[in-house]
């Protein structure tokens, strides 16, 4: 069933109003018609199983049939603080970590990162990877759609880490596996978790030391073999996600 996410203002006790681009999609490219049903959500966790009742020109108005508490979300929030790779890297990054989970992603500049945008070029990309966490959302029957933050340097990402409960720093030089399952595993639900990933060539030493200095961070290992920037936060959130999951 296709899923669609509106504002909040837009529920009403018995019908729900989608307008904006929505409408094109569902009149022009789904083909939808009357009578047709679709689930609805609020981008705060619950859905609505819904009917379409009107085709306007630049609205779509559904009865409401009944309100599902969403199930799809992890029972931690977990944010992943990802240094700026090249090229559209970061797109294949916001696609596959909202699928996984990630219910929020901060694009981040550290010392080793090549890419630099301006304002202009930071808001244009981040509209545009909104929009790529609003499908993957969809996609993968996500209750909320995971905000992609504006760009920051790696000391406000280090506050901003500071105030969740747990953060992770996969690190060459960390201890072995063994260390890391023993981390991971400790994780409860509920706990919300902080994940930074390095751009390509990784982190400087003296930023995992600052990361570990003033957010708490704990340093683990991806195992023996070297992952490109744009797979390292899958990996940790895949696992975090089967330990997890209940």
């Amino acid at each position: 069933m296709h899923r669609f996410f509106v504002d909040p203002s837009q529920i009403k006790e018995k019908e729900i109003l989608l307008t904006g681009p929505d409408v094109n999609h569902i009149r022009n490219v789904l083909r939808m018609r009357i009578g047709q049903e679709l689930l609805v959500s609020d981008g705060q966790g619950t859905d609505y199983h819904c009917k379409i009742e009107e085709l306007g020109e630049t609205y779509v108005k559904a009865s409401l049939m009944w309100r599902l508490n969403g199930n799809a979300e992890l029972p931690s929030r977990i944010v992943l603080f990802q240094g700026l790779p090249k090229g559209d890297k970061m797109e294949l990054i916001i696609q596959k970590c909202v699928e996984l989970g990630a219910a929020e992603i901060i694009p981040v500049q550290t010392k080793r990162t090549v890419v630099k945008l301006d304002a202009k070029k930071e808001q244009a990309k981040r509209k545009r990877w909104m929009g790529i966490s609003e499908s993957a959302a969809k996609q993968s029957g996500r209750g909320i759609v995971p905000e992609v933050g504006p760009v920051m340097n790696f000391s406000d990402a280090l506050k901003k880490a500071a105030a969740l409960d747990v953060c992770l720093i996969p690190y060459e030089l960390s201890e072995g596996m063994e260390h890391t399952r023993e981390v991971c595993r400790g994780i409860r639900p509920g706990q919300s978790v902080g994940i930074f990933i390095g751009p390509e060539g990784g982190f400087e030493e003296e930023e995992v030391l600052a990361a570990v200095k003033e957010a708490g961070a704990v340093p683990i290992t991806l195992g023996r073999r070297i992952l490109r920037t744009e797979t390292a936060g899958m990996a940790v959130i895949s696992v975090l996600a089967y330990l997890l999951e209940p």
